[in-house]
């Protein structure tokens, strides 16, 4: 911890180490009615958490199948060079191998000595042991027959009838978010229907006797209200909804009226602005009067004063005002609450170890999280820009982010090439 003596900041160093007051807060969290389903089609799945195991009703594919173009043949070791075989039919894709005039709808079985034209995903006749590809073969028209022109290895290229699942094996287990690559196997393997996890109501409230919405006159004084629209924004881009989202000013009546009603309608309540330690900063002592307050102020730059609680037997997170402050203490407190509400285990921003790729200067005092753009160099090492203001005010510091770059309380100014762990923002796209 850094030296108060030696400190840029204001203030001495206290509150919270981030990943302590994370622990403390989802050691508080218990999954919402863990009992609770929400049953949807396949379709509308994206992004939620799966509520039950899902298992394969039957083998997929259900049935051997040819990676590739060519001819399915019956023969129990690797053809030699030279060899030859009737073609008596042809397997494609839906349509498996019958002999002409053959009786019923099965599909035929293939005799030793014997081949089938087959392409990729068709089923193999019974007793088909491996597929020649087509570019070893030469054909012949009349009679119909394939001769090996080229050496054949000893890949059967045969795809297994369970290779994607077999019947009765898990696909899912319970309290996975679902990804597109999860969508497409589920499909693959016939499920049209998924049990889901409820997500979580979120209740927004944006305090500050400043704010105006966009698009309308400023007074002296007044600022745009953008808190309101960032935080549902990046909740929404993690997949979560804000049901309800309410500006008020700095009076502690209004202020107390639409907490109660959030907690009463919502599973988790958030605010921005007014939780702090000025004349105006109403949401502290309203949370402690109405519920409860488990801490307040985070050891973190951005985000040093963060409340959390409970009210009205909901947790309530109580976020700085200044937008960016608020954007990253969502990131790194509220976004794995909502998760352990919803069912799923936690997953935070990845991380990477990257160099700085210009100087950075700076002051020791509390750990920062500095906005950057990942870049990457000539010999393919992963840098780090920070460029401008790092205000917590500055929204333009978070746009074209693709970092949180984890700075220690201790350090100093810091030299282009200094090794640092970062946070990935990008998020994965299966």
């Amino acid at each position: 911890m850094a030296d108060p003596a030696r400190s840029s900041e204001p203030f001495p160093a206290e509150g919270l180490p981030l990943e302590q007051a994370r622990r403390r807060i989802l050691e508080t969290i218990a999954a919402r009615d863990p009992q609770a389903v929400e049953r949807l089609p396949l379709a509308a799945a994206l992004g939620r958490v799966s509520a039950k195991p899902v298992r394969a009703s039957a083998a997929v594919p259900g049935f051997r199948a040819a990676i590739l173009d060519g001819y399915a043949v019956a023969e129990a070791s690797v053809p030699q060079l030279g060899h030859t075989w009737p073609v008596v039919g042809r397997s494609a894709p839906g349509a498996p191998f019958r002999r002409a005039g053959g009786p019923g709808d099965e599909p035929d079985r293939l005799e030793a000595g014997e081949a089938v034209r087959i392409l990729t995903g068709a089923p193999l006749p019974e007793g088909a042991t491996r597929v020649l590809a087509q570019e070893l073969v030469e054909v012949e028209a009349t009679p119909p027959q394939i001769r090996l022109a080229r050496e054949a290895s000893a890949n059967p290229w045969i795809r297994a009838a369970a290779e994607e699942a077999a019947a009765g094996q898990e696909l899912l287990p319970a309290g996975v978010r679902l990804g597109p690559a999860d969508l497409g196997r589920l499909a693959g393997c016939g499920v049209a229907e998924l049990a889901l996890r409820p997500r979580p109501r979120i209740g927004l409230l944006v305090s500050g006797d400043e704010l105006v919405p966009a698009g309308q006159p400023r007074g002296p004084g007044q600022i745009w209200e953008s808190n309101g629209t960032l935080l549902e924004a990046l909740l929404a881009r993690l997949g979560y909804a804000v049901a309800e989202r309410r500006v008020v000013g700095d009076a502690p009546e209004a202020l107390r009226a639409v907490l109660l009603e959030l907690a009463g309608r919502c599973d988790v309540v958030v605010s921005t602005g007014g939780v702090s330690a000025g004349d105006s900063d109403w949401i502290r002592p309203l949370l402690a009067e109405l519920g409860a307050v488990d801490f307040w102020k985070l050891f973190l730059k951005p985000g040093r004063p963060f409340a959390f609680g409970e009210l009205g037997g909901r947790p309530f997170f109580g976020l700085p005002g200044n937008p960016v402050a608020a954007a990253i203490t969502a990131l790194q407190l509220l976004w794995p609450a909502l998760q352990a509400l919803e069912g799923a285990e936690p997953q935070l921003l990845p991380r990477l170890k990257v160099c700085l790729a210009a100087d950075l200067k700076r002051g020791p005092g509390r750990p920062e999280l500095a906005r950057a753009r990942l870049q990457v160099g000539p010999e393919g090492e992963l840098l780090a820009l920070v460029e401008g203001s790092q205000a917590s005010s500055r929204i333009g510091s978070l746009q074209g982010a693709d970092l949180l770059l984890e700075i220690p309380a201790e350090a100093g100014s810091l030299a282009a090439g200094s090794a640092l762990w970062a946070q990935l923002l990008r998020l994965p796209i299966v």
